[in-house]
């Protein structure tokens, strides 16, 4: 039969990652001017034409001087600038938005929100997605700058340092959006994947369990899923301060999850003699997976076992049992990182870095029991 949907905020007492609302932050201030192909030949002690010929046709230059400009390009966090023969001036009217992935529901949410803001100030999104895969966003983010965009929003505080590097001399707004980190590159708009981790845990073991597991994907290599991970390291925290075993929490296959890597991870854990009496997943796509692969073996949830999700997705609303989760309203988060861009293109002063946390809420169905 279906349960009542109950919700109830998440006490600030939990959450490890500061400020909760909007703050000034003193992190390294970004470049205010975009590195030049000047800038470039000076460090590389070249003319500017070996530079352009160096990276338009490296064949016609000698592998210790294009080994000195690729040097002098990293350094500086230099991107070609392929609009400077067709724009008389800087404005584009793009906004470049780095996702990890385009199948994932909450994504398109920011997509959408974020789409609503800037329509109305004729701003349009130019979207890359990295397949969670940090040097695939490297490639995608060199390919976005040499567009001009006016504004950069990526997914995530995990860059590598090439990344950084142009990000921090992109002489454009950057913002950081489904994260909260400490030292944004400038501003961040999101909330704590730690706090999510930990908000599941106390979740499950109010409900009385004792034996309590969590499934994400591996961590590791170029293809990690940092948020889900340290989803799984405040969940792992929460067990440990409450002195439950983390002898259930299960890392398995690669990023990005979905409903095969649910019903795959738990399958690993029904093996078990032990298994546990309640489990979270990282995202609703392994929870619902877990639901499903739970009833093909004839195990009931939330009788014989009670599964939790992060995300909200439709699908979690809609299966039997109906999924208990953590919602974050990632539509909302798209619009208010849409109004921070379009008040500070306004401005002809550098905007403050600002840190703004949306919150999370936890919503309870019916596939989790208690005990």
């Amino acid at each position: 039969m279906p349960a009542a949907i109950a919700m109830s905020r998440v006490p600030d007492s939990m959450n490890r990652t500061p400020p909760t609302a909007d703050s000034a932050i003193k992190p390294a201030r970004r470049l205010t001017q975009r590195p030049t192909i000047r800038d470039v030949s000076r460090l590389a002690g070249v003319s500017r034409m070996t530079v352009s010929r160096a990276l338009s046709d490296p064949d016609l230059v000698l592998p210790e001087t294009r080994a000195r400009v690729a040097k002098a390009v990293a350094d500086l966090g230099y991107v070609v600038d392929r609009t400077a023969g067709s724009l008389s001036s800087r404005r584009t009217g793009f906004i470049a938005l780095m996702l990890p992935t385009l199948t994932n529901a909450n994504f398109a949410a920011v997509a959408q929100g974020l789409t609503e803001a800037l329509r109305e100030a004729e701003y349009h999104l130019l979207i890359a997605y990295t397949d969670y895969d940090m040097v695939e966003e490297e490639r995608q983010l060199r390919n976005l700058l040499a567009r001009r965009p006016e504004a950069i929003v990526l997914t995530g505080a995990q860059h590598r340092r090439t990344a950084s590097r142009m990000l921090n001399s992109a002489g454009v707004p950057v913002v950081e959006i489904a994260d909260l980190p400490s030292q944004p590159i400038e501003h961040a708009i999101g909330f704590s994947n730690y706090q999510v981790g930990r908000t599941a845990a106390r979740h499950l073991i109010d409900k009385g369990f004792s034996r309590i597991g969590a499934i994400a994907a591996s961590p590791g290599g170029a293809v990690t899923d940092h948020r889900g991970e340290e989803r799984m390291r405040g969940f792992e925290d929460e067990l440990r301060l409450s002195r439950q075993p983390t002898d259930w929490v299960l890392r398995h296959g690669t990023a990005p999850v979905s409903f095969h890597h649910g019903a795959e991870a738990i399958a690993l854990m029904l093996e078990r003699q032990d298994r546990p009496q309640a489990v979270f997943a990282v995202s609703d796509l392994s929870a619902v997976g877990a639901v499903m692969e739970c009833q093909r073996r004839g195990i009931r949830v939330p009788e014989d076992i009670s599964i939790m999700g992060f995300g909200d997705f439709e699908i979690g609303r809609e299966i039997n049992p109906a999924l208990t989760t953590i919602h974050v309203d990632f539509r909302a988060l798209g619009n208010r990182t849409g109004a921070m861009l379009l008040d500070m293109l306004a401005s002809d002063t550098v905007a403050e870095p600002r840190i703004v946390d949306v919150g999370l809420t936890i919503i309870d169905r019916a596939s989790v029991g208690r005990v």
